[in-house]
């Protein structure tokens, strides 16, 4: 797939995941836009509910504290009504509403013509009946005036506590807030019109969250300087809140999963076709680096045939030069292939035996000298460790150690000649340290954490006569790793580089 094609799928999916994100965010800022706003309007019901019952509990106090006067009144109101003058052979009852009359004619009939003339007793104890129960109504609602009356001006004289009991402002807000479907727990204070409180539960403290407490006016009816208020506080407001979408939650925590899964798919993606492309120059740069050696053994040989050269013990000097010359960079070559693999594979392949790190490194300083001459430089061997036993695969080992001289020789400063040092020395804790220091171009500070990484290349050394895919010290790396130990680097632009390598001594 070419590049271009992965870049135009990874921006319309890249649109697409945002897109669905931005669409089920707004989603769930609506809903609980919507859900507190539910809350915040069930709570404010609840406290008007909650006001209401204590002025309705307020009016019920005054009211008992005069039934014993209206009772009076009722019973001076029926010795009254009882007192009414009574006509002899006329008997008069009244009741309420509806007024009944029930008349017995005894002894004189000449009462008969008297209400025939309309000077009849009847009416007039009838006007007698209607001005007993218009004083009577009008004294019952002079009552109730005066009752109203010591409402409006004694009730702001009772302390708050009196007029709005905490326990009972406790149970008519649970009993409100439940009859909504507000099951969330609550603290709330009654503070006067300054905001001082006067009482508060236990657990009211809200801090910060003002939006989270909501206030309502306690008898709004009050004298101003006499205003107390309700404070109630939800602690766990925006938990119920939340919990009411939480169905959202799993869908939202898939899409950003998919949206993982596929940020890292593009990117292995990316690298997979990076190292396709690497593997691929790496193969062309092989060949064509075959060629060169092969072509020259090839030769070699061809002049071997000729007898006249057979003859020159010199020639035959410089052809086996040539040939072992040439069989070192075939070599070293198919080392390169060997360090390519090693990255294919989680787990190298080693063969661990015991080896005096000493002699191997000498050994390898020795068959290195010659290139380090052909530059016109030195090597110096310091190798002061007095015990170098290490359990390593011993081919790898040595190939860790060709690379480092081979990187040190690749990236010389053309202004002084090469000077190698690889040395060795005891570490307490049964280590062994093994360094490798030049005095080439050096390593910029920003490059000195990405050196060991596959594929990177300091910007210093891209120069003409440099080859590589920066694969060799991400193989000395890898291979230190597995062999138990550690690699660190020291460098200085235009000063120089040292490798550190600390290796476990033998157990043996």
């Amino acid at each position: 797939m070419k590049k271009q094609t992965i870049w135009i799928l990874t921006i319309l999916m890249a649109f697409t995941f945002i897109g669905l994100l931005c669409i089920q965010i707004f989603y769930m800022k609506n809903i609980v836009g919507i859900r507190y706003e539910q809350f915040s309007q069930g709570v404010r019901q609840s406290l008007i509910a909650v006001a209401q019952h204590l002025e309705r509990d307020e009016t019920r106090y005054f009211l008992e504290d005069q039934v014993n006067l209206v009772e009076s009144q009722s019973i001076y109101a029926k010795r009254l009504a009882s007192s009414l003058p009574t006509q002899e052979g006329l008997k008069v009852s009244f009741a309420t509403p509806t007024v009944e009359a029930d008349l017995t004619i005894r002894g004189d009939v000449s009462a008969l013509s008297k209400i025939q003339t309309g000077e009849s007793l009847v009416g007039q104890h009838f006007q007698t009946m209607q001005d007993v129960y218009r004083d009577h109504y009008l004294y019952q609602r002079g009552v109730l005036d005066d009752v109203i009356l010591n409402i409006i001006s004694s009730a702001s004289d009772r302390t708050i506590t009196e007029r709005a009991d905490s326990s009972l402002v406790r149970t008519y807000l649970r009993q409100q807030l439940d009859t909504l479907g507000i099951d969330v727990p609550f603290e709330f204070a009654v503070v006067n019109r300054l905001g001082v409180i006067q009482y508060k539960s236990a657990g009211y403290n809200p801090g910060e969250n003002v939006d989270d407490v909501f206030t309502q006016t306690l008898f709004p009816r009050d004298p101003a300087s006499r205003i107390y208020r309700l404070k109630v506080y939800f602690p766990t407001k925006s938990d119920y809140i939340f919990r009411s979408i939480s169905f959202m939650v799993p869908a939202f925590a898939f899409t950003l999963i998919l949206l993982v899964i596929f940020i890292y798919t593009i990117i292995v993606a990316f690298r997979q076709k990076k190292l396709t492309e690497m593997k691929n120059d790496f193969i062309n740069n092989m060949t064509h680096e075959f060629k060169t050696p092969i072509s020259s053994i090839s030769l070699a040989a061809q002049m071997l045939n000729d007898p006249d050269i057979r003859k020159s013990p010199a020639m035959l000097q410089q052809i086996s030069q040539v040939v072992n010359d040439e069989t070192k960079r075939l070599r070293f070559q198919v080392e390169k292939v060997l360090q390519m693999s090693m990255f294919d594979r989680q787990k190298a392949t080693l063969k661990i035996e015991e080896i005096d790190a000493n002699l191997v490194v000498y050994n390898i300083v020795n068959t290195f000298k010659l290139k380090v001459e052909k530059y016109g430089g030195h090597i110096d061997a310091n190798l002061d460790a007095m015990n170098a036993l290490v359990e390593v695969d011993e081919m790898h080992f040595t190939n860790v150690i060709f690379n480092l001289l081979d990187n040190a020789v690749k990236y010389r400063s053309e202004e002084r000649p090469l000077h190698l040092v690889v040395g060795s020395r005891d570490l307490p804790g049964e280590r062994l340290e093994i360094s490798i220091a030049d005095n080439g171009i050096g390593i910029r500070r920003d490059d000195l954490k990405k050196i060991f990484d596959k594929f990177f290349r300091v910007s210093t050394g891209n120069r003409h006569d440099v080859k590589g895919f920066g694969l060799g010290l991400a193989y000395v790396h890898k291979m230190v790793t597995e062999l138990g130990g550690t690699i660190s680097v020291e460098s200085e632009i235009n000063i120089g580089t040292k490798f550190i390598i600390i290796l476990p001594l033998s157990k043996n």
